[in-house]
This record gives structure tokens, sequence and C-alpha cells, in this order.
């Protein structure tokens, strides 16, 4: 029997891993690595970070596999995501059969909380579902909406209030229904411009818990164009952007 853990690191910040993560890490023969080009070489640079600061002398190997890419403004979004989380799991079964012998523990370290907008779940659900050979354990991790509320010092959601969390794509087709807060993931094409003059305020941050962290707050009319032009220029020094931000009814930003 093999066992594979999908380990929550927490988003960015090497203090944000829990005692619970450590000891799954701990137990670890094998971290699995997904390689996503040199732009994001810090990723699995802080993965390495984590295990060399927190395992007390403990060291397991590492094993990378290719991440593969998702075809950008396909037409299908969905049927998109589906193909780029099959090729995943043929990148994640791989990586089991080749590197894992009979009786190995083996990591994936998730960035943020595997539960929270991530595919890692599903797909080794699957694969499990197929063999019988394999078990696996989910150790959750801090989110970067949590990182993100904490950073800006503000609570998710106001008094007696629901929270709706969802992507720029969906923001995109108007305001949620019964709701105040909206905390938006995956916003490539600037959704909350859309809403300047609504009566907003928004928090937003750009790879928090990191040394690039950026944050920015405020009325969203006084800066929704300077949180869209910081967002373009750290895309384009960087190479890529992993940003979320929390955005309210003013009459509820402060509940």
């Amino acid at each position: 029997m093999k066992e594979l853990l999908l380990v929550g690191i927490g988003a960015g910040d090497p203090d944000y891993i829990t005692m619970q993560a450590l000891k799954a890490l701990r137990r670890a023969d094998v971290i699995f690595l997904l390689d996503k080009g040199p732009a994001k070489h810090k990723l699995n640079a802080l993965r390495r970070e984590i295990c060399t600061r927190y395992l007390d002398g403990h060291t397991p190997r590492f094993a990378e596999g290719l991440q593969p890419e998702r075809e950008r403004d396909a037409a299908d979004y969905r049927a998109s995501v589906d193909e780029l989380n099959r090729d995943k799991q043929a990148v994640f079964k791989q990586l089991i059969d080749e590197q894992m012998a009979d009786g190995e523990v083996a990591a994936f370290m998730v960035w943020g909380d595997p539960s929270l907008y991530d595919s890692s779940i599903r797909i080794v659900e699957a694969i499990a579902a197929a063999r019988g050979d394999l078990r696996f354990e989910v150790i959750p991790g801090i989110t970067s909406l949590q990182a993100l509320t904490a950073r800006h010092r503000v609570p998710l959601n106001s008094i007696g209030r629901a929270v709706e969390i969802t992507t720029g794509r969906l923001l995109a087709e108007g305001w949620p229904q019964g709701v105040d807060s909206v905390a938006v993931m995956l916003d490539a094409k600037d959704s909350y411009l859309r809403f300047v003059g609504q009566g907003l305020h928004i928090y937003w941050g750009a790879y928090v818990g990191t040394a690039d962290e950026i944050l920015i707050a405020g009325p969203l009319d006084e800066v929704a164009e300077r949180i869209a032009a910081t967002r373009a220029q750290a895309r384009e020094r960087n190479g890529w952007i992993m940003d979320s931000y929390l955005l309210r009814k003013a009459e509820s930003a402060d509940n």
C-alpha cells in the first residue's frame, strides 16, 4: 500500500505552516514537486525552504514532474480546465508509479489549502478510486483569503451577513445576490473595475505572505486604477501574479 498526503502549506510565509502539516511532512519518504517553469521557481524554492527550516533533520527525497499548462482564453473554459486536470492526473499517476515504492509515504505541498480553488483532491481521489494500492489524506492549510484578510486586519464577512467566494470570470457577470461581501480569486481581467461608482470598498493583495507582497485597500472609486496599474506592473516584473481581493459594500465595511 502507498500513502499520499496532500499538505496545505499556507499562502507564502513559511511561518504559515501548521504543526499538523509539519508532522505530515516528517512522515514523507518523498515530496512531489511540480515544475511550473522559470518564472515560478520561487514557489518550489519556498517549499524546499520549509523542509530545510522545519523538518528537524528529516530529509525526504524530492521528485519533480512537469506542471501542465491550461489553454488560455479558450472558448470553452470548463473544457480547458477538464483537459488540464486530465493532464495533471497523468503526471500525478506517473510520479506515484515511478517515484514511490510499496509502503512509502509521499506528499504534495499544496499552496494555501487543498480544498480552496485547487484540484489536487479531485485528481488524487480519481487515481485512488481506480486502484487498490493507494490511500490519501488531506491536511488543511492557511488559505490565501485568510492571509489576505489577516494582512488587512479585516474579517471576511460583515456581522450577520453572507460572503461569497468566487472568480473574476463569474464576478464579471454581475454582483451576487444576497451578499454584502465578495472574495475574488483568479481575476485576470480586473473585473472589479466594472463596479466603480457603486459604493464599494476593496482589500486587494498580491503575493501575500511573500517578500514580494503588495497590499492596497480603500474605496474602490479611489484605488481601482492604482490596483490595475500595480497589478500589471507586478505581473510584468515577476512573469506571473498570484492575487486576490475582498469587495464589500461601503455601508458594511465597518461591520
